[in-house]
């Protein structure tokens, strides 16, 4: 059964790591949650470990400038783990092929920078979609547009054969006020018509593994029964967490803050629908991170 609590220090202590969702969760696409900074740097104070785990299709060190930039300051976490990097990896190792449809925006071209750490990578080249060999999806090209307006280049794709490397599962975030479509979306639908998606973000493995060895690099040993998983996407954060039989803390306020009647906490009993009906319970819920 899910508890509600009131902060993050009431059950912290029986936690040496955290892997913390970043956008709904520490920040909103535009600026940081002080309550949240707070808290991660309160359990920092007492020896906790802070992974951030995204599923942003950014590299690493993008990502850490984005968070300069929304005023997270650097001693509310200890390591950053994201999708795009796990992704990365899995496209210079040839999951695609050489030769790749891009579908996303040039602000995320840096997602075919080399990565220095691979042997013998594969070298990639971006090409119209009837020359390629694989899709490579960071995102939608308009955020703002239903992934339906990309079927005709991705029907051409489906009969071509080739797969398509997800960057991001998310479907949708909240960039403020405003709900955009991820990468998640246009490969729900690569799938829904037939092709083959590649995920490597939350709930799947790799961002995992990828978590434990940046986790590993912090010069920490911690079991899966000492780390809590934190952020607001029920199908990614909370149904990746038990995929990786970790605890989670379910933060209501974000995407399902409507379902779950969210104001400052959520609603009891809404919340208790709304997991009966996906079918996925987090072991703690509460409306931010605080």
């Amino acid at each position: 059964m899910t508890r509600i609590i009131a902060s993050l220090a009431e059950i912290s202590d029986d936690y040496d790591a955290l892997f913390v969702d970043l956008w709904g969760c520490l920040h909103n696409g535009v600026t940081a949650f002080p309550e949240a900074v707070a808290a991660l740097q309160a359990y920092r104070k007492r020896g906790g470990t802070v992974v951030l785990l995204t599923n942003s299709p950014r590299t690493r060190a993008e990502v850490e400038k984005q968070l300069v930039g929304f005023g997270a300051p650097d001693d509310c976490w200890d390591t950053i783990a994201t999708s795009g990097d796990s992704a990365r990896a899995a496209m210079f190792q040839g999951a695609v092929g050489r030769k790749v449809y891009f579908i996303g925006s040039e602000a995320e071209s840096h997602f075919f920078e080399p990565m220095n750490l691979l042997e013998d990578p594969t070298e990639i080249t971006r090409v119209p979609v009837d020359e390629a060999e694989g899709i490579v999806c960071t995102g939608h090209f308009d955020p703002m547009a239903a992934p339906d307006v990309l079927r005709p280049q991705l029907l051409l794709a489906k009969t071509r054969g080739i797969k398509l490397l997800c960057a991001n599962p998310d479907i949708v975030v909240d960039r403020g006020e405003l709900r955009e479509w991820c990468a998640g979306a246009v490969a729900a639908l690569y799938t829904e018509m037939g092709g083959e998606s590649l995920y490597f973000g939350k709930p799947h493995p790799p961002i995992y593994d990828l978590a434990r060895l940046r986790l590993a690099a912090t010069g920490v040993d911690i079991s899966s029964a000492r780390v809590l998983a934190i952020g607001d996407g029920i199908r990614t954060d909370v149904e990746g967490a038990l995929g990786e039989n970790i605890d989670s803390l379910f933060i209501t306020g974000g995407l399902a803050a409507q379902e779950t009647l969210t104001t400052d906490q959520p609603e009891p009993q809404a919340l208790k629908d709304y997991i009966a009906t996906e079918q996925l319970a987090p072991s703690f819920a509460i409306g931010k991170l605080r």
